[in-house]
């Protein structure tokens, strides 16, 4: 979906910024409020209600509400996403015995219902964003909060991507779309982590044309750190339309 051509065969006018960045950009504001407490304990709910298209400009902003932050993001004029942040007093205890620890399959193939049946569990490849790559990544999302290079901290929108990778390395995607997530936070990452996920299928469904995938997941550090609980929403395999 983030191809211009892609994009416009399912009607939108140009290639999408992907959810997990624009939640990324999301998360500036709880971090300058909080600041390493957020990124130790934080947690961040984002559902994206209209497209961020590349290459134009987004304005977030946040307001105080009830104790923690309600956060707007805005493009085109058009609210695109919406969340929340708050700062609970402690870390909820999470057993990382309770996630299955399982790699991703053997061999993608096509994505079909089967691929995210419900109550299975599924895996992610390691991935590691050390040095460079970390810096790079904090470039791409406009990032400028010195706490992560001061304190060599791994910015949690790279756990978000990890969550991308349960279903890209468990079948061979088409189009699909993030639709929302909710995370909170048990760990401040740190640049270098090796970062797996463990998540278990708690939905799949049909919704007006689209095919829906819930995962209900532990983002894990170096194989024995759980760095977040993470709820993520996609669209595995969108209706295709005429482009608008």
């Amino acid at each position: 979906m983030h191809d211009d051509t892609v994009a416009k065969r399912f009607g939108f006018s140009g290639g999408l910024v992907p959810g997990v960045d624009v939640m990324a950009y999301m998360m500036h504001m709880p971090v300058a409020k909080w600041g390493r407490a957020f990124l130790e304990r934080g947690l961040i709910e984002a559902r994206f209600v209209k497209p961020v298209y590349d290459g134009e400009a987004t304005d977030i902003t946040a307001e105080e509400s009830n104790g923690g932050l309600s956060i707007e993001v805005r493009s085109r004029g058009d609210l695109c996403a919406t969340g929340s942040a708050s700062l609970p007093a402690a870390a909820p205890s999470i057993s990382i015995a309770d996630y299955r620890e399982v790699a991703p399959v053997a061999e993608r193939k096509p994505v079909n219902a089967m691929s995210y049946e419900m109550d299975k569990w599924l895996g992610t490849a390691p991935r590691e964003w050390a040095g460079h790559a970390a810096t790079e990544y904090l470039a791409d999302i406009r990032e400028t909060d010195p706490i992560y290079a001061r304190e060599g901290l791994g910015h949690p929108g790279l756990i978000q991507k990890v969550m991308n990778r349960v279903l890209v390395d468990n079948a061979i995607l088409g189009p699909w779309i993030h639709v929302g997530s909710r995370m909170q936070l048990l760990s401040a990452a740190k640049t270098g982590d090796v970062i797996t996920a463990r998540a278990k299928v708690t939905g799949n469904y049909d919704k007006k044309g689209h095919r829906f995938v819930e995962f209900d997941a532990l983002v894990v550090a170096n194989g024995t750190t759980p760095l977040a609980h993470c709820w993520h929403i996609a669209i595995y395999q969108p209706r295709e339309q005429a482009a608008a």
